[in-house]
C-alpha cells in the first residue's frame, strides 16, 4: 500500500509550522522528522517502508522514522489515496435548547436602506401579524426555554427586533420574571440584546447594567459611514442622535462588556477607519463585522473588490490583535477571537451556527423560527410557541443545512469552521437555505488562512493567552 498526503492544510506560526487537520478540525505543531516526511509525499506516493527508508537516508533513526509515520497515520496527515466521504455526525431527534431569541418587535425608528427585515430583499412577511409581542407570548416562550433546556445548567434570552428598545416595558418583565424562575431552578440565567441606540435613556441604561444584561450596538463607524444608511425616515442620519447615548451607555454600564457590531457595505467598508473609531474614540470592548446580506446589484452592496479590501483591512488588523495577544493584553476585534475559540476547542461543524437545534427565534406573533433572521418569514416557520418545535419541520431544515449535502464544501479545509456559511445569507442570495455560500468561498478560507496563522504564533510564543478561550467555552 503506497501512502499519499491526507487532508490537511499547512501554515506557519511565528517560526514554527502546523497543520489544521480537516478530518477532526484539530491542530498539530510538526517536527522536523514529520515536516521531512510530508514533504517526501507531495510529488509521489510512497510505501512506508520506502517512505521510512528515505527518512533514515537523511539521518533519523530507522525506530524515530518508523514512529513519524505511525503517528501521521493515525492523525490522518497520511493517506492510502481512497478518498472518503464527507459525513458528519447524526443530530439527535432531541436537542435541548440552550437560548432563545425573542424579537420583540418588529418595528423600527430608523429606515436603514439595506436592513434584511425591512429592505430590498426582506424575507419577512408581516403582515396581518402582531408589531410588538405581548406578554402571554414572552411568558409562554420563556416557560418553553425553561421547558426545553431540560438537563443543560445554563441558559440564554437575547432580545431583538426590529429595534429592540421600542418595546422595553416587555424587555423589563421578561428579565425580573425568568431570572426568578431560573433562581427556582437551580439553573443559571444570562441575558443580551441588540439595539441602535437610538432609544437609550439613563433609566433604561441602569436597569440593564443592573441585571447584567449583554448590549451589543448595531452602529457602522464614523459619522459619514453611520449616516450613509442608518438613517431616519426623513432621510436624517443618526450618528448625532446616538453618540452621547453610547457614551453614557458605556459609562454607566460595567457590568457586562458592552459591543459594536458593523455592517460593511459599498458605504461603510474603512475596516482600520471604523474600528479605530469605535474601539478607540468611542471606548467599545469589542468590535465585530459582517457583511452586509443582500443580493449582488444592491446599491449597498460591497462587490469582490471591496471584499478584496476588506480582507487586506481585515489582516493587517489581526496582525495588530497577535501583537496585543503575544503581550498578554485585550484587543478587541471580535472576528479574530471568534475564531481563535472555535480553533481552539477543535470546532468541526456539521451545520453553521446553532440555528434550530440549540436556539431559536420567536417573532412577536409567537411563530418560531430558526434564527432571528427568519423570524416573521412563513416560509420559514418550524412551529409555534403554544405547540412547541414541529419536529418533521426543524429535521427538513436542518438536514437540508448539513454539511453532508454542500458538495462543492467537501474539498475545501475551512469547512470545520464554516460548514457552508449562514443559512439565511444562502436564501436571501441562492433561494435556497441549505446551499453553500460560494461568494464567500475565497474569502472564508483567506480569513480562515490568517487566523490559523495567528494562532499558531500565540501557541509558540504566549501559549497561556489561549487559555482565555476554553474559559470562554465553559462560562
Amino acid at each position: 500500500m503506497n501512502l499519499s498526503l491526507g487532508e490537511f492544510h499547512r501554515f506557519r506560526g511565528g517560526d514554527e509550522s502546523f497543520l489544521y487537520m480537516v478530518g477532526s478540525g484539530g491542530i498539530v505543531a510538526l517536527d522536523g522528522i514529520s515536516d521531512a516526511a510530508l514533504r517526501k509525499l507531495e510529488s509521489v506516493s510512497l510505501s512506508a517502508d520506502d517512505l521510512v527508508d528515505e527518512l533514515v537516508r537523511e539521518g533519523h533513526s530507522k525506530e524515530e522514522a518508523r514512529g513519524s509515520v505511525r503517528e501521521l497515520w493515525q492523525l490522518g496527515a497520511l493517506s492510502d489515496g481512497m478518498k472518503k466521504p464527507v459525513v458528519s455526525q447524526p443530530l439527535p431527534e432531541e436537542f435541548p435548547l440552550q437560548s432563545i431569541v425573542l424579537n420583540i418587535t418588529n418595528q423600527c425608528n430608523l429606515s436603514c436602506s439595506y436592513c434584511y427585515e425591512f429592505g430590498e430583499d426582506k424575507i419577512a412577511t408581516p403582515d396581518g401579524k402582531p408589531k410588538f409581542m405581548g406578554w402571554d407570548t414572552a411568558k409562554t416562550s420563556i416557560d418553553y426555554l425553561f421547558e426545553s433546556a431540560k438537563s443543560r445548567d445554563a441558559i440564554h434570552i437575547t432580545f431583538f427586533g426590529g429595534e429592540t428598545l421600542m418595546n422595553f416595558p416587555l424587555l423589563q418583565k421578561v428579565v425580573e420574571y425568568a431570572r426568578g424562575q431560573a433562581a427556582e431552578r437551580g439553573i443559571r440565567i444570562g441575558f443580551s440584546l441588540t439595539t441602535n441606540a437610538t432609544l437609550l435613556t439613563t433609566k433604561i441604561i441602569d436597569f440593564l447594567a443592573d441585571n447584567e444584561v449583554g448590549v451589543t450596538v448595531s452602529i457602522d463607524g464614523p459619522q459619514e459611514m453611520q449616516d450613509k444608511f442608518r438613517i431616519f425616515s426623513n432621510g436624517k442620519g443618526s450618528y448625532d442622535v446616538i453618540k452621547p447615548k453610547i457614551q453614557e451607555l458605556i459609562a454607566r454600564h460595567k457590568t457586562r462588556p458592552i459591543a459594536a457590531r458593523v455592517t460593511l457595505t459599498s458605504g461603510a467598508n474603512d475596516v482600520l477607519k471604523i474600528y479605530n473609531h469605535l474601539k478607540h474614540e468611542l471606548n467599545f470592548h469589542e468590535v465585530a463585522f459582517a457583511p452586509v446580506t443582500t443580493s449582488p446589484d444592491r446599491l449597498y452592496a460591497i462587490g469582490e473588490p471591496g471584499m478584496d479590501k476588506v480582507l487586506e483591512q481585515f489582516t493587517e488588523l489581526a496582525k495588530d490583535y497577535l501583537k496585543s495577544a503575544l503581550r498578554g493584553e485585550h484587543h478587541g476585534f471580535s472576528n479574530v477571537s471568534d475564531t481563535l475559540a472555535e480553533l481552539h476547542q477543535g470546532v468541526n461543524k456539521s451545520l453553521p451556527c446553532g440555528a434550530g437545534l440549540g436556539m431559536v427565534g420567536v417573532g412577536p406573533s409567537g411563530d418560531i423560527a430558526p434564527c432571528h433572521r427568519f423570524v416573521d418569514s412563513d416560509e420559514h416557520v418550524i412551529g409555534h410557541i403554544d405547540t412547541g418545535i414541529d419536529i418533521e419541520k426543524r429535521s427538513e431544515f436542518l438536514k437540508k443545512g448539513s454539511i453532508d449535502g454542500k458538495y462543492d464544501c467537501h474539498s475545501c479545509f475551512a469547512r470545520p469552521l464554516c460548514a457552508g456559511g449562514c443559512h439565511h445569507e444562502a436564501f436571501v442570495r441562492y433561494g435556497d437555505s441549505g446551499h453553500a455560500n460560494l461568494h464567500y468561498c475565497d474569502w472564508i478560507r483567506g480569513w480562515t488562512h490568517t487566523c490559523l496563522g495567528i494562532y499558531g504564533a500565540i501557541a509558540a510564543e504566549n501559549p497561556t493567552f489561549l487559555e482565555h478561550f476554553s474559559e470562554r467555552k465553559a462560562s
